[in-house]
């Protein structure tokens, strides 16, 4: 659970300006407290009463420098300085220390924030981004941020030197009539009391909120994500009656818990204050005709009093909108301290290592699990040599992208290890070991950007004629130039211009382009009609034997060219060899290539 400590760790860097800033602001509002008090010696001035001996000191210090001996102006021209203090010289100089150094320095964690943010995100493990909605994850961490910048401003700069100011006007009180200042000290703290009793059960019921407003600002994500989809099944109404339902529940949980609960805070707040004001002035109206108060006493106390009961409202509106921002402060700062992934980056680290590998993979007896019990891989041992190209096939659910995922360090096997040359992958710098693998997914992720920023995302530095060369072999050269700026299109969010044949051309060309020792293909053609897929095939055997080739089969076009086909079921494997020998076994490969077959004419769209 995030403490307020850890909250407060994130401006360390700023403590030095920090708490400047906040004792500048803190002296500002102490020097607007001269005004009350100047104004009530001027009067006491007016009625011919004594002044207070500070006022008495500075007079005569005054006298002796300018040699002036009229008391009344020496006097007169002391207290019409101090107004001109607080008032004239405070006037611009409040602005930059109240409010410009904090907002500098609230802006400045924000940028903190943000890049720690991403750095969190880009170390937490794969299975995190699996099992929570990615809506989600944004709505916790854009908010969090937003408050967190919110937030600092209000604390820093209003709560805490208003504060200061109600604790400079109780210590001008108790030096001029303590009993009113005791009285003023009392009734303030139990009114402040009640309202932070009153806020933290405010706090309780906006954490509920943040999370019924995650969830609706997660579901608007999905809806935009999957647009398409909700179309195709004229799905529109019923997703807005979802949303209405969610919204209508947030409305009423603000109006019914928490904003009907801030209006009868602030009624009681006000009443309350009102009676230990009115009772206040009698009290110092009483000391002032018993003459143990001056008049100009008695209108220094009421209006300092004033002020004092005044700042009750703006300190619990400040405190109320702080409740209510630092639920989600909290929620973003329980997602700051998740645990890191066991094989997270160090992103410190200036350069990565140079690694190179022939290819050679070797899994042995490994075993993996999702759920504890619930093995997905059995006992796996498969050697694949180097430069061979080696097909994965069998049911759905039978392990084979849990292998990759294995291969590429997502996870972490449960017993066994994964040689690369002779190494357990466990030990190789894990940024220098997957820079020598590359992966095209069925479902090609592609980034808001240009065709050709996308091309080349694992190659930044590529020249243009790698660039070229790899999207000859994929051939997106024959989409690329029919887009309306060619290779710098904006291909848009997710890639929603291009067709789902054309990213899965962009991902093999991006694969192509790292120049990998060991290339994956999970599924890689699957949205590609046949006459592309077997051109594509036909273009990718000028690479084969130069590199590793791994690929997860979906149609046997990737699969009968196989140095090795290894069959899955259940996760163990059940068979292997090649296309002719695995027929001749009449195995789970033939009965499969047995049912597709006889699902199509044509012998080379055959299904796995």
């Amino acid at each position: 659970m995030a403490s307020f400590r850890s909250i407060l760790s994130y401006y360390r860097p700023y403590r030095a300006i920090a708490l400047t800033s906040i004792i500048a602001a803190s002296v500002c509002e102490l020097v607007d407290l001269l005004v009350p008090y100047a104004i009530g010696q001027i009067l006491n001035l007016l009625s011919q009463q004594p002044l207070d001996a500070p006022i008495v000191a500075i007079a005569e210090t005054v006298t002796r420098f300018t040699g002036v001996t009229n008391t009344f102006q020496v006097n007169l021209a002391v207290l019409g300085a101090l107004v001109f203090l607080a008032t004239v010289i405070r006037a611009p100089i409040q602005p930059w220390v109240g409010v410009w150094f904090h907002w500098w320095i609230a802006l400045a964690a924000r940028r903190d924030h943000s890049r720690k943010a991403v750095e969190k995100i880009l170390s937490l493990p794969l299975e995190f981004f699996e099992e929570n909605n990615p809506g989600r994850i944004a709505n916790r961490v854009n908010k969090g941020i937003s408050n967190h910048t919110w937030s600092y401003p209000e604390v820093a700069g209003q709560l805490i030197p208003k504060l200061v100011r109600v604790l400079g006007i109780s210590l001008i009180l108790w030096w001029l009539d303590w009993p009113v200042a005791l009285g003023l000290i009392v009734s303030f703290s139990v009114i402040l009391a009640l309202t932070l009793r009153s806020l933290r059960r405010i706090i309780q019921k906006e954490e509920i909120l943040d999370s019924h407003i995650e969830n609706t600002e997660s579901r608007t994500s999905e809806i935009i994500t999957n647009i398409k989809t909700v179309k195709a099944f004229a799905n529109e109404a019923r997703e807005l009656e979802r949303q209405r339902h969610r919204l209508d529940r947030e409305f009423k949980m603000v109006i019914d818990r928490i904003h009907r609960g801030y209006m009868y805070l602030i009624t009681w707040q006000g009443t309350l204050v009102q009676c230990c004001l009115f009772s206040l002035l009698g009290f110092s109206l009483a000391a002032t005709i018993a003459g143990r108060v001056s008049l100009g006493h008695f209108i220094t106390i009421y209006t300092l009093a004033s002020m004092a009961y005044a700042e009750i409202t703006p300190l619990s509106q400040v405190a109320e909108v702080f409740a209510r921002r630092y639920a989600s402060v909290l929620r973003f700062h329980e997602f700051m301290e998740l645990p890191s992934g066991r094989d997270s980056i160090d992103l410190g680290q200036a350069a990565i290592p140079q690694l190179q590998l022939s290819g050679k993979v070797d899994f042995q007896h490994v075993w993996f699990s999702y759920v504890p019990g619930r093995p997905i891989l059995r006992d796996i041992t498969l050697l694949i040599p180097p430069c061979q190209t080696v097909a994965l096939v069998g049911r759905s659910g039978s392990g084979k992208s849990t292998l990759i995922k294995l291969l590429f360090r997502y996870f972490q096997p449960d017993q066994g290890q994964i040689l690369v040359d002779g190494q357990d992958i466990q030990t190789l710098d894990v940024r220098a070991y997957r820079k020598r693998l590359a992966i095209v997914h069925q479902e090609v992720d592609v980034f808001n950007g240009t065709l050709w920023d996308n091309l080349t995302y694992a190659h930044p530095d590529a020249d243009a004629e790698a660039v070229y060369r790899a999207c000859a072999i994929a051939r997106v050269d024959e989409f690329a130039e029919q887009l309306p700026h060619g290779y710098r299109t904006i291909v848009g969010e997710r890639g929603l211009r291009l067709s789902g044949g054309q990213r899965q051309r962009l991902g093999i060309a991006r694969a192509l382009l790292a120049d990998p020792d060991v290339l994956v293909f999970d599924e890689a053609t699957s949205s590609l009609d046949y006459e592309s897929e077997r051109d594509i095939q036909r273009a990718l055997r000028t690479i084969t034997g130069t590199r590793t080739m791994i690929i997860i089969a979906h149609r046997l076009s990737t699969v009968r060219d196989a140095d090795k086909i290894v069959v899955l079921n259940e996760g163990t494997i059940c068979e292997q060899g090649n296309h002719d020998e695995l027929l001749a076994q009449g195995g789970l490969y033939a009965h499969l290539y047995a049912i597709q077959r006889d699902r199509d004419d044509s012998p080379d769209q055959y299904y796995l």
